[in-house]
């Protein structure tokens, strides 16, 4: 098998500690050396230093939970090429022996060219990423909230949910909220709806007219006062991003001009996938895209970024006005598909 490394090593990371394994491949021997460097930054330079002296040119390590973020910031620094291997994928690499460790066995793969290298973004890139996924885990919580404070509300027998679509928009919150300060009265309460809401008072009453407990008003005050942190923290992370977004505000700017991709939408994908369209050689791998919708926005967007163009609609009879031989033989497909015998002749010009 092919040699392309002669001097590597493998990096198995875990919590507390960095277990390297250097692979030293010259004309007369191979050489193997496993070392166990602590995950302090002072051990991790002194595990970079220690690469250095053996003069590795190329590490891997896994994709372990956070781990391998620290180890590869600190090496990154250095003059070692880096790569993070796919566990799943290392794992079903064939020919490990059972007395290999695990990174012995990620330096043999790497030195043989066997580790297919997954996508690391750079610094800015891995904080725009880091910013908008807590948004998302944000945005998700306040969901959970908004779910518990229905089911406090149908506890009670209070119907609001059924009358208001929005139960925490302006009249809505303004209900909840005297709810909180004790008032049981519908009348009252339904007063609070805003004058554009289409549901008549009597309905409001009627969906008002419960059983509110102290017990009931407390997860009530619980729910909303957690759901305006969620809100505050939301708007924080909006305006960091917005304050950091200049080195991505051209793509984010290019990839929003998709139909149906918000501008929050664009900050995401721009996030996840890096502005350098380089990195991937092609628009996709053999896989199927689990939703088409998604596979085809991608597709755009790695065109778009790829040569910087802005987003052109193909128009509604695109695919009608593409190879007359393809789409004659996919809509004969089809019919034979529904059991008929098809017999295409062209028209008589």
């Amino acid at each position: 098998m092919e040699l392309l490394h002669q001097r590597c090593a493998g990096l198995d990371v875990h919590k507390k500690t960095v277990v390297a394994a250097v692979r030293l491949a010259t004309e007369n021997k191979l050489v193997t050396e496993v070392k166990t460097f602590a995950t302090t930054t002072a051990g991790l330079l002194a595990l970079s230093d220690w690469l250095s002296e053996n003069g590795c040119t190329h590490a891997a390590m896994e994709a372990t939970g956070v781990y391998w973020r620290p180890v590869w910031h600190v090496l990154a620094d250095g003059e070692i090429d880096l790569i993070l291997a796919n566990a799943a994928h290392v794992k079903n690499v064939p020919g490990r022996k059972t007395d290999v460790s695990d990174a012995a066995w990620l330096a043999e793969l790497l030195a043989h060219g066997l580790i297919r290298a997954s996508f690391v973004p750079d610094g800015q890139t891995q904080e725009l990423r880091v910013l908008l996924r807590t948004r998302k885990q944000l945005v998700r919580e306040r969901t959970r909230h908004t779910q518990r404070i229905h089911k406090a509300l149908e506890d009670a027998n209070i119907k609001l949910e059924a009358e208001l679509s929005d139960v925490l928009g302006k009249s809505g919150r303004a209900m909840l909220e005297a709810m909180v300060a004790g008032e049981t009265d519908p009348v009252r309460l339904a007063a609070l709806a805003h004058r554009g809401v289409k549901c008549s008072q009597a309905k409001l009453q009627e969906a008002l007219h419960g059983r509110m407990t102290h017990h009931h008003r407390f997860l009530l005050q619980l729910h909303l006062g957690q759901i305006d942190g969620l809100d505050a923290a939301i708007a924080a992370i909006d305006r960091e991003v917005e304050a950091n977004l200049a080195p991505f505000r051209t793509a984010v700017e290019l990839v929003s001009t998709i139909p149906g991709v918000s501008r929050l939408s664009a900050e995401v994908i721009v996030s996840e996938i890096g502005i350098d369209m380089s990195r991937f050689p092609t628009v996709g791998g053999p896989q199927k895209a689990i939703c088409a919708v998604a596979a085809s926005i991608l597709t755009a967007v790695y065109h778009m970024l790829k040569d910087g163009t802005a987003y052109e609609d193909l128009g509604p009879d695109h695919f009608t006005r593409r190879s007359k031989t393809t789409q004659s033989q996919r809509l004969v497909r089809r019919l034979q598909q529904l059991g008929y015998a098809v017999d295409i002749k062209p028209l008589a010009a």
